[in-house]
């Protein structure tokens, strides 16, 4: 195979890498939180201004991962969040965070 044969699966290769990496926490947020989570008013669940403004980003992730096992370390009675262990990658499981970060009051920035 030539080289200018290749170019272009060496361009759909890497434009797809690139692509896969780019995770949008808006769309993690759409997919997953929109039914329980609103960004700044409570919904079923406590709006992302809230979240952000109360935890860290390690108490956040805990709570997206295994909820049943954090509830009480963050001060709930209890628990009705679903564990997304395993349905999350480590990029959306960052994206959503951050996403969730950009939402956090302006006198706690």
């Amino acid at each position: 195979m030539s080289i200018l044969r290749k170019i272009p699966l060496v361009l759909i290769f890497f434009y797809s890498f690139t692509f896969a990496q780019n995770v949008s926490g808006e769309k993690v947020f759409k997919t997953y939180c929109w039914g329980c989570h609103h960004q700044t008013s409570v919904a079923f669940g406590p709006s992302f201004q809230e979240i952000a403004d109360l935890r860290t980003r390690g108490e956040i992730q805990g709570h997206i991962i295994a909820p049943k096992s954090m509830y009480k370390q963050l001060g709930h009675k209890r628990s009705v969040m679903p564990s997304f262990e395993g349905k999350l990658s480590k990029e959306e499981l960052d994206a959503i965070t951050d996403f969730i970060y950009s939402f956090k009051s302006k006198k706690d920035k």
